[in-house]
C-alpha cells in the first residue's frame, strides 16, 4: 500500500528503472568508474560511461555485467543501490517490491546473485522473470493465449529467443552474443584490415552510425585512431560494406540460433508463428537491415517492435500492475526473497 514497485531491465549495456505508475524514470549505462588505488566508486551510469577510453591510471571504468550475468558482485550491488535510492529516497520507511529481469538461460546460482544484490540494495520482495517474457509483455503481445508468439530480444550482451504460450517459454535459447559482440567485431575488423586501434565508444558510434546487417547500403564515415605501425593518430574513411564485412560472424550466429529455436518448435506453434510473425526487440534489433536479413533467412514475417530498447523495463511495468495475481503463474521465477 505505502512502498513502491519498481522494474528493473539489468541489462549488460544499460540499466533502465520503471516506477509503478510513473513509467521509465532512468536509462543509464550500466558501468562503473573506480578509483583502483582507494577501491571507492567514482561515478555511476552516464557520467562514467563518458570516462571510459580517457581515465588516468588510477581510475577505471568497469562494466560490472558480462554476457546478461553479473561479473562483479558488489559493484552490481551499489548500482543497485544508488539507482533504488534515486527513485525512492534515501530516507523512506517502506522498501520496494521489486521485478528484474534476467535472461533465460540464466542459472540457478546467477539468478541468487541477482536476487541477493537487489536485497541487500535495500529491496523488500524481489522477482526474477525471464527477458523474453519481459518483452513480449511490454510489445503489447497476449502472452497468455493458447497461440504462438515469438520473441527475439537482442541485448547488449546476450540474444534472448523464445516462442511463448500460455504464459510460458515453449522452447527458448539464450546466446551469449549482443551488440558488445558487434563492438568487438568492428574493433578487431579495423585493427587487422586497417590496422588502427580505435576504442569501444569508437566503435559503438560506427555502429550506430553506418553498422548494416546487409551488404549494399552506401553508408560512409570518417574514422579517428591510432595508427599501429606509426603510432600516430590517424584517419581512415569507411563504408556500410566494411562494417557489414565485419559483423557477418556474429550475425550469422544470431541468424543460426533463430533457426534452431524453430526447428524444435511444435508443429501447431510453427504454424501460429507464420501467421503471426516473429517481434525483434533490444538495442542489437535496431542495427540497419536486420529486420531484413531474419526474415530473408527464416521466411517468417518479422517486425521490429515500437521503442525496442524499452520494450523490457515496460514489460516489467505490466507485470507490476499485476504482480499479486502473476506471482502464482509461471511467467515469474518461484524464487522469491524477503528482507529481514
Amino acid at each position: 500500500m505505502f512502498g513502491l514497485d519498481i522494474g528493473i531491465d539489468l541489462g549488460t549495456a544499460n540499466i533502465l528503472v520503471y516506477v509503478r505508475g510513473k513509467g521509465v524514470v532512468i536509462s543509464e549505462p550500466t558501468v562503473v568508474a573506480m578509483d583502483i588505488d582507494t577501491q571507492k566508486i567514482c561515478a555511476i551510469g552516464t557520467e562514467a560511461r563518458e570516462m571510459i577510453g580517457r581515465t588516468p591510471g588510477n581510475i577505471r571504468a568497469i562494466r560490472p555485467l558480462s554476457e546478461g550475468v553479473i561479473a562483479d558482485y558488489q559493484i552490481t550491488e551499489e548500482i543497485l543501490k544508488s539507482f533504488i535510492k534515486k527513485v525512492i529516497g534515501r530516507n523512506r520507511l517502506f522498501r520496494p517490491r521489486v521485478v528484474i529481469c534476467v535472461p533465460s538461460g540464466c542459472t540457478s546460482v546467477e539468478k541468487r546473485a541477482v536476487l541477493e544484490a537487489a536485497v541487500q540494495a535495500g529491496a523488500k520482495d524481489v522477482y526474477l522473470i525471464s527477458e523474453p517474457i519481459a518483452a513480449a509483455i511490454g510489445c503489447g503481445l497476449d502472452i497468455a493465449a493458447p497461440t504462438g508468439n515469438m520473441v527475439v530480444d537482442i541485448g547488449g550482451g546476450t540474444t534472448d529467443i523464445a516462442v511463448i504460450s500460455l504464459g510460458g517459454e515453449v522452447v527458448s535459447e539464450s546466446l551469449r552474443v549482443g551488440g558488445a559482440d558487434f563492438e568487438e567485431a568492428i574493433v578487431r575488423y579495423i585493427r587487422r584490415v586497417h590496422n588502427l586501434a580505435i576504442g569501444d565508444r569508437t566503435a559503438e558510434d560506427i555502429k550506430i552510425a553506418i553498422g548494416s546487417a546487409l551488404p549494399g547500403r552506401s553508408k560512409q564515415m570518417s574514422v579517428r585512431g591510432r595508427d599501429l605501425v606509426t603510432g600516430l593518430p590517424a584517419t581512415i574513411e569507411l563504408s556500410s560494406d566494411d562494417i557489414y564485412t565485419s559483423l557477418e560472424e556474429p550475425l550469422r550466429a544470431i541468424v543460426d540460433a533463430i533457426k534452431r529455436v524453430l526447428e524444435i518448435t511444435p508443429p501447431e506453434l510453427a504454424a501460429d508463428i507464420v501467421n503471426n510473425g516473429m517481434v525483434l526487440t533490444g538495442g542489437g534489433s535496431l542495427l540497419d537491415g536486420m529486420v531484413q536479413l531474419i526474415q530473408g533467412e527464416t521466411k517468417v514475417p518479422v517486425r521490429l517492435a515500437d521503442d525496442p530498447l524499452t520494450c523490457v523495463a515496460r514489460g516489467t511495468g505490466e507485470v507490476l500492475e499485476y504482480l499479486d495475481d502473476l506471482t502464482k503463474r509461471s511467467a515469474l521465477t518461484s524464487l522469491r526473497v524477503t528482507s529481514r
